[in-house]
């Protein structure tokens, strides 16, 4: 299946080159592009593309309100912000409002097409490494961050096991790596994932990180 993509970059050039990488791809298509959030919103409605290129600071409206805006209207689409710098506290705020992870815009072809297959398929959580310094980093500047309303509520419904596992997922541990950890089978943990992710209300390992941090199951350091 052909992955289709849509670039929401108020740059030309951006646009323009991550185009041409992402279309050389046989199984990436972009469909359709963007220049700002507000644009953006529209074209999602109007081509439904399976992944969105977001840039975060874009004018009209910023990435990250378009974010919120697509996946409040399409549970479908997945959005991979675009950023300049890997510390962008825009960023955190974009992977709370549930971007599935982010990329550097001077990622190399092959990365990029990488990380919207990555996303696409679902696992979300981009670089988790990069992706955990920046959550632990940006959770050091609120000292009460709120946590998410759905997933506050259900909190108190996980089991020992899945809350074990979702800070093991806050920690950038692949199900591969939980699975060692843990020494079960990486088929469990997929389930225990699945599970922590439908009772917290959350759409991907993305925000159950995030929620692993405001919750204060993990500490920021």
């Amino acid at each position: 299946m052909t992955i289709r993509v849509l670039i929401a970059d108020d740059q030309m050039m951006v646009r323009e080159g991550f185009s041409v990488l992402l279309n050389a791809m046989p199984d990436i298509e972009v469909v359709g592009e963007a220049v700002n959030g507000r644009e953006a919103v529209r074209r999602v409605r109007e081509l439904a593309p399976d992944v969105v290129l977001m840039d975060i600071r874009m004018p009209e409206l910023n990435g990250i309100e378009a974010t919120r805006e697509i996946l409040a209207a399409d549970g479908a689409a997945k959005v991979l912000v675009l950023t300049t710098f890997d510390l962008d506290e825009y960023v955190y705020q974009a992977l709370r409002a549930g971007a599935s992870g982010f990329l550097l815009k001077d990622a190399s072809a092959r990365q990029l097409a990488d990380g919207v297959r990555v996303v696409a398929s679902g696992e979300a959580l981009l670089a988790p490494s990069v992706t955990r310094r920046l959550i632990t980093e940006f959770s050091k500047l609120s000292e009460a961050p709120r946590l998410m309303p759905s997933a506050q509520a259900a909190y108190g419904d996980l089991t020992e096991r899945e809350t074990e596992v979702l800070v093991l997922i806050a920690q950038g541990l692949s199900n591969a790596e939980i699975a060692g950890r843990l020494v079960v089978a990486e088929s469990t943990i997929k389930t225990h994932v699945s599970r922590v992710l439908v009772k917290l209300g959350l759409r991907d390992r993305t925000q159950a990180a995030v929620f692993a941090y405001e919750a204060r199951l993990v500490t920021p350091g």
